[in-house]
Parts: structure tokens; C-alpha cells; sequence
């Protein structure tokens, strides 16, 4: 073998073998705006993270596509006044267990509801952010009665891949590119890339800071969380075929909330989604892009907080 190419090897066996490696020990504290206890749950074998904050009804929140549990952080106060707040790390992220499994719509929504028997949870209120809206409905469709009400934040519309308005995100959930190399990619572009991301779903730059930045690509870099992404990202069409040709069926209280700034599903598609779940309100957020949750929490609570009221 020519002497550059052992050279090119010996440079990426060391970033394959820091892919391949278990994760560290879970932190003990939620890094966030406040100090949160991290919990620990074992779901189907594999071991999941959560928040859990106060007492009243369930309120359970889901993060985004190669998102994690920092989306809410600005919830979690806020809701755990009246209600029993559960914000988790879906199987794949964040800081829960990555296994080699094929993430289709239909196993993460088993996973989901295997996730609610573990924690004794009967029936609750489901909050989903992109992809997690997704989640929710896939949820709500297959088990009804463990659903209590809704709230889709920016997701999940039918006809996904054609209703992206970002080039950014739609070349990233159409990206054929192999494991091995977009890991590599990761680490070697990790940071670069997870502000591009930010910048494309935060609609205010001055919100992110370098601590934001640094904690998102912390997330964005630890093991097993490319081939996940990518896996999740692969199955789409499942959800098209599937849940998505099933949203005028839902008839439980939903709340479709939307960012006027969002670059990645533009607030039409939201209100199409609203058109297609019978009985649904629709509130849009004035200078939020596609997380407002986090980016206005100041707006975003109110509405969240009177939608849960019994």
C-alpha cells in the first residue's frame, strides 16, 4: 500500500474506533438553564434518559430529529407547576442508548409506548417538536387511549420530503452517503455543521451563543448518533406510506403550533396540517423559526399551559 494512503488509514481508524466506542457514564445533571436530575430507564433492553419534573397530569414532551431533551429546557419550569412533566431522549439521541435497529415509524412508536408502561403512565398529553410531532401521531393513531391531547410544534405534515423548504435539512434526510464516511464527516466537520443546522431552525442568531452551539454539537458527536440519524432519516417514505395518510383520522384535542419564521416547514404547511385533524387550533408564533418552543418560551407557554387544562 502506498505510503499517503497507510497514512489516510491510520487517520481514520483512530475516528472510527472513537464512533464505535460505548458512551460515557450519563452526567448527573441536565445541561441546561437550571440543574435537573437525569433519570434512567431501561426500555426494551436498551437504556433511556429522561427528566421527570413535578406532579399532576402527565404531560410527556419529544424532541426532534437529531434533536435531544435541550429543546424543552424552557418547559420544563413553566409546566411542572400543574402537571407531571416527562421530556425524554428517544432511543438514538441524545443521551440514550443507540442500538443497531432499523428505526422505522412503527418500532419507535412500539418503543414509545413501551416507554409509557415503564414509567406507569397510562394516558397523558403528548408534545412533539418535527419529527417528534410525528411520534406523537404515530402514537396517537395506534394507541388512542394512552393519548390525552396533542401538540404538533412544526411536524409532521404528509408529503414530507416534497413540503421541506430548507435545501440544507432536505439534502440531509435524502443524503445516500455511506455510515462509515458521514461519521467521519461528523467529527472532522461536526461543529460547522451543527451551527448550519441552527442557524436554519433558529429564526434569531443572536440566541446562539457559543455555549448553545457547543452543547448541540456535544450532542451531535456521541457515538451510534449518525447511523440512527441516518437510519431515521431512510425510513421517511414508511411514514408517508404509512401514519402520515392516516392524520384525518385523529380525534383527539390537537393543537397545531407553529414559528412565522419557519425556514424548514414554512407556517403554510402548518396550516394544512391543521385543515387535515378535524377539530384542531392553530397558533402561530411571531418571530420563531422551527423550534419556538425554545426560541419564545415567553409566548409559546401560555398556550401550552392553557391547552392542558382540563
Amino acid at each position: 500500500m502506498p505510503r499517503p494512503a497507510i497514512r489516510r488509514l491510520l487517520t481514520v481508524i483512530p475516528i472510527l474506533l472513537n464512533a464505535c466506542a460505548t458512551p460515557s457514564d450519563i452526567p448527573n445533571w441536565f445541561d441546561s438553564i437550571q440543574r435537573m436530575p437525569i433519570k434512567t430507564v431501561q426500555v426494551q433492553g436498551h437504556r433511556i434518559t429522561y427528566l421527570d419534573a413535578g406532579t399532576g397530569p402527565p404531560v410527556i414532551l419529544v424532541h426532534g430529529f437529531g434533536g435531544s431533551m435541550w429543546q424543552w429546557e424552557y418547559q420544563q419550569t413553566a409546566l411542572s407547576a400543574d402537571h407531571r412533566v416527562i421530556t425524554l431522549d428517544l432511543l438514538g439521541s441524545g443521551l440514550s442508548d443507540k442500538p443497531d435497529i432499523d428505526y422505522t415509524p412503527s418500532q419507535m412508536v412500539e418503543f414509545f409506548r413501551a416507554f409509557m408502561d415503564a414509567l406507569d403512565i397510562q394516558r397523558a398529553a403528548l408534545a412533539g417538536n418535527s419529527m417528534g410531532a410525528g411520534l406523537v401521531i404515530g402514537t396517537a393513531l395506534t394507541y388512542p387511549d394512552r393519548v390525552d391531547r396533542m401538540i404538533l410544534i412544526g411536524g409532521m405534515p404528509n408529503q414530507v420530503r416534497e413540503k421541506l423548504a430548507s435545501p440544507l435539512i432536505k439534502r440531509a434526510i435524502e443524503s445516500r452517503t455511506p455510515v462509515w464516511l458521514a461519521t467521519v464527516g461528523n467529527w472532522l466537520f461536526g461543529r460547522w455543521m451543527t451551527e448550519s443546522v441552527l442557524k436554519e431552525i433558529v429564526h434569531d442568531p443572536g440566541l446562539l451563543t457559543s455555549a448553545v452551539i457547543e452543547r448541540a454539537n456535544r450532542n451531535r458527536q456521541r457515538p451510534g448518533l449518525v447511523p440512527a440519524a441516518m437510519s431515521l432519516a431512510r425510513n421517511l417514505p414508511l411514514w408517508e406510506e404509512g401514519f402520515a395518510r392516516q392524520l384525518g383520522q385523529i380525534r383527539h384535542p390537537t393543537l397545531v403550533l407553529w414559528g412565522a419564521e419557519d425556514r424548514i416547514f414554512p407556517p403554510q404547511v402548518g396550516k394544512e396540517l391543521h385543515a387535515t385533524v378535524q377539530g384542531s387550533t392553530f397558533m402561530l408564533i411571531a418571530g420563531a423559526g422551527h423550534i419556538p418552543q425554545w426560541e419564545r418560551p415567553e409566548a409559546v407557554n401560555p398556550i401550552l399551559l392553557k391547552f392542558l387544562q382540563p
